[in-house]
């Protein structure tokens, strides 16, 4: 999934800025995730020729460094990706699976800690930009909102009665 994200973000970073090259891919990713992440030269270069060799990107020498540039294929695929995420449900929720690849036997955990997470995550955000941008506020009433919206949908839904032929409960193992 790594080299997936880069591949991506470096798409977008070259549909935003033209030109890229990897240590400002690497430096845009710990700015963006405050130091979090910096992914180094054996993540970076290898997406970054990934998405050569797939058409996406080209790249061109300058000076002593290769900078990379998106080509209009690789704008197709960035187009399409971000009409999908707009669409809803566009993709089969995976968390049962990555429940099981993170040991993690009851998927509603799984889905509770991403929301403890994600959660954690939108505040940070909320209180990083209140700092800087006067638009904040609307945004934190939107992300309140949204929450709240979360809240109604979970107290009204319905328990699901148990699958014919399976156990209630955590999953059985053979």
């Amino acid at each position: 999934m790594p080299a997936r994200i880069l591949g991506l973000y470096s798409l977008a970073c070259m549909d935003r800025d033209g030109s890229v090259y990897g240590y400002r891919i690497s430096r845009e990713i710990a700015d963006r995730t405050e130091g979090a992440w910096r992914p180094g030269p054996g993540a970076i270069y290898p997406a970054l020729r990934a998405l050569v060799d797939r058409g996406l990107a080209r790249a061109v020498r300058k000076d002593r460094r290769l900078e990379y540039r998106i080509t209009p294929r690789g704008r197709v695929v960035l187009r399409e990706i971000r009409e999908r995420r707009h669409r809803p449900a566009s993709a089969p929720d995976l968390s049962v699976l990555w429940a099981e690849i993170a040991g993690l036997p009851d998927p509603g955990e799984f889905m509770l800690r991403r929301i403890r997470r994600a959660t954690g995550a939108l505040a940070e955000f909320v209180e990083r930009e209140s700092r800087s941008d006067l638009g904040a506020s609307a945004f934190r009433a939107r992300a309140v909102a949204e929450l709240a919206d979360a809240q109604r949908r979970l107290s009204n839904a319905a328990p699901r009665p148990p699958r014919a032929g399976r156990a209630p409960g955590p999953a059985r193992r053979k």
